[in-house]
């Protein structure tokens, strides 16, 4: 079965994307959210989410969401502006082990290349990469969005809210994507940091 035009233009863009690897910025990056469930489907703008992160104010469907979600807008912005510091190289390769592979798996089975989700993995790897090449080994919510090597993000709500089932709080949402496999992550960073050394006295 041959595979949709649109499939077809997401693996290319991400082909594209993680050839240049990082070492140039992405020729793509999200313009818009589209939340998508069954045949309802809406839109929040990149640049509306960059707003609120710049001001702490809300506007457009964004500012309805945090209205009917109860989130105050100062939070929100304080959570788009967080940002991790990683190592680009080391996490490039431990995305590429098993381990780095099921965390891309559990978040892209929520979030993909919109119609697309057979590409979410790859997509979200590059977006991880390129963000961090971009912002000189900082990524921050933005940053990523910024990233993403295609411009619509679909984001399935009923996998959404399968996992918020999970989590009643942000600390216990984190908890169910990273801790066992950021465990494993932390394990294979000790042991590529083990100097020569090391490796002989264990």
């Amino acid at each position: 079965m041959a595979m949709p035009k649109r499939q077809r233009l997401a693996a290319a863009l991400l082909g594209l994307s993680l050839a240049v690897g990082g070492g140039s910025p992405a020729a793509m990056a999200a313009e818009n959210l589209v939340f998508v469930s069954g045949a309802f489907r809406r839109s929040i703008s990149v640049a509306d989410m960059e707003y609120l992160a710049q001001t702490g104010q809300a506007r457009g469907l964004l500012s309805d969401v945090l209205a009917i979600a109860k989130q105050q807008p100062q939070e929100m912005a304080k959570l788009l502006k967080m940002e991790l510091s990683l190592p680009i190289v080391l996490t490039s390769r431990l995305l590429s082990t098993r381990i780095g592979e099921a965390i891309l798996a559990r978040v892209g089975r929520i979030v993909y290349p919109l119609k697309a989700s057979s590409v979410g993995v790859p997509a979200l790897r590059a977006a991880v990469i390129n963000g961090l090449a971009q912002g000189d080994g900082r990524l921050s919510a933005i940053g990523f969005l910024k990233a993403y090597p295609t411009d619509e993000m679909e984001v399935s709500i009923p996998a959404l809210l399968a996992v918020l089932k999970k989590a009643s709080s942000v600390s216990e949402l984190v908890k169910f994507f990273s801790e066992s496999p950021l465990d494993g992550l932390r394990g294979s960073q000790g042991q590529a940091g083990d100097t020569p050394a090391q490796k002989q006295g264990s």
